[in-house]
Order: C-alpha cells, then structure tokens, then sequence
C-alpha cells in the first residue's frame, strides 16, 4: 500500500523536510503542530491556551486535507515545555475533542521550535 503525502495551505507548511501528515491505508500520522499561523508562519502570540487553540486548529486542517476529523483520532501525543501549563492546555484540548477520548501521552520536554509552549501530534483513521 502506497504512503499519501497530505498537505493542505491551511496548516502552516513545514518548516523541515517533513510532511504536515503521511496517510498509509486508513491511517493518518500528522506532523506535530505548533501554534504557527498558516499565514504568516509566525508564533500566534499569547499564553499555553491561546497556542493549544492554534494546535487543535491547525491539526483540524490537517485532518480534513486528509479525509478526516478530530472524532477519528486514535491517539494524541502532547508535548509541553512547562506541565504547570497542563491545565490551561487540557481545558482547549477537551473543548476540541468533545466526548471523544483519544488515547493519549504528555510530555514535558525542554524546548520546541520557535519558542512554542506546545505542540501536539496524533494519529487518526479514515475509516
């Protein structure tokens, strides 16, 4: 089964030699996403919950370039420079995911591109 490169200009671009989501069969594996606004691939300003809400937005974009939406996620894989901010970006992240649960990890790293607070990656199906 081939691998399909998703991309879609609604999503900032990739700033490496990356794709935004590679879709293999039913199954989609998106990039991780910070809070980078597609249009002017800049940091979206503000705190942890301003920049969960571009995550969640950008990944929406990517899931539907591919065919899918966040109620097919599978799992998610959430990294956070600080876990004081766990709270603040669990708050946006349930309000996008609605009853749906996704199996998920958190973790705390020590930095991100671009001097990102988060950024969240997950897998998903098309099915």
């Amino acid at each position: 089964m081939p691998l399909t490169v998703i991309t879609t200009p609604d999503a900032p671009k990739a700033i490496g030699p990356y794709s935004q989501a590679i879709a293999h069969g039913a199954t989609v594996y998106t990039a991780g996403q910070v809070a980078l606004d597609p249009a002017t691939m800049e940091l979206v300003p503000g705190d942890v919950a301003a920049q969960t809400e571009r995550v969640m937005t950008n990944l929406r974009a990517v899931l539907a370039a591919a065919g899918c939406s966040l109620g097919q996620v599978i799992k998610s894989t959430v990294y956070l420079v600080d876990m004081a901010d766990f709270s603040a970006m669990n708050e946006v992240y349930a309000r996008h995911f609605g009853d749906h649960r996704p199996a998920r990890s958190t973790v705390a790293v020590a930095g991100l591109p671009k001097g990102a607070r988060v950024e969240i990656d997950v897998v998903a199906t098309t099915g």
